[in-house]
């Protein structure tokens, strides 16, 4: 196997571990939070969410969740009143959601859990400059596996 295989791999591997992690993190800070009711992937949902009223295949066509995935946490999500749903008056089908005030609060404290991570990571001797370019690498793997979705592997 040539190097570049085997570090696209490695990559691979670590993204999916990363993002394992990072679901760890924030179930740890709904912990010290004292929110016993929202998992991790309910809390990721709402930040990504944000300020925003957004229609759910949005979410979904953004690629953040499955439509399954996302129709059962924003169900949960709404019955433990930390979202309100909406159906479009224009196209009944669509369904808008925004954050209620319940939630925007937990997003807020998991935005200021998330700027203490950044300065650990800083502190750890990584700079701005090297997460800028991990990101612009990030961005550009997933470019790559955005496009052989589309157009397949040739």
């Amino acid at each position: 196997m040539t190097d570049v295989k085997k570090d696209y791999l490695d990559l691979t591997q670590l993204i999916e571990r990363l993002h394992r992690r990072f679901l760890d993190v924030l179930r740890a800070e709904l912990g010290r939070m004292g929110v016993k009711e929202l998992n991790a992937v309910q809390a990721l949902l709402m930040s990504n969410i944000g300020t925003e009223e957004i229609a759910i295949r949005d979410l979904i066509e953004r690629g953040y969740y499955q439509g399954s995935n996302v129709s059962y946490n924003i169900k949960k999500l709404t019955d433990m009143g930390y979202l309100e749903q909406e159906r479009s008056q224009h196209d009944r089908r669509s369904v808008t959601v925004r954050l209620t005030p319940k939630a925007l609060e937990v997003v807020q404290r998991l935005h200021e859990a998330e700027d203490v991570n950044a300065d650990a990571i800083i502190n750890v001797g990584l700079s701005a400059e090297d997460l800028s370019g991990c990101a612009d690498i990030l961005r550009k793997i997933e470019r790559t596996w955005t496009d052989y979705i589309r157009y397949g592997g040739d």
